[in-house]
């Protein structure tokens, strides 16, 4: 399976413009497909866990709830 190419850019403008907001959503995201939470894209089960994260969020699958905070 050939993955196509998520632009930074695209996965910026899901996080609110922060990279830091990113890289936590794709970590926790990927941490609940790692630990058995269903995929919300279709994708081959050899794709790592933090890829399909970032597909999740580039398709606004995957979003950072307002008014939540990181811990």
């Amino acid at each position: 399976m050939i993955l196509e190419y998520v632009p930074i850019e695209k996965l910026i403008d899901k996080s609110n413009g922060s990279i830091y907001k990113l890289v936590i959503m794709a970590s926790r995201r990927g941490l609940e497909i790692a630990e058995g939470q269903p995929k919300l894209v279709a994708m081959d089960s050899s794709i790592k866990p933090s890829t399909i994260a970032l597909h999740e969020i580039a398709e606004g699958k995957v979003f950072i709830a307002p008014g939540k905070k990181s811990k």
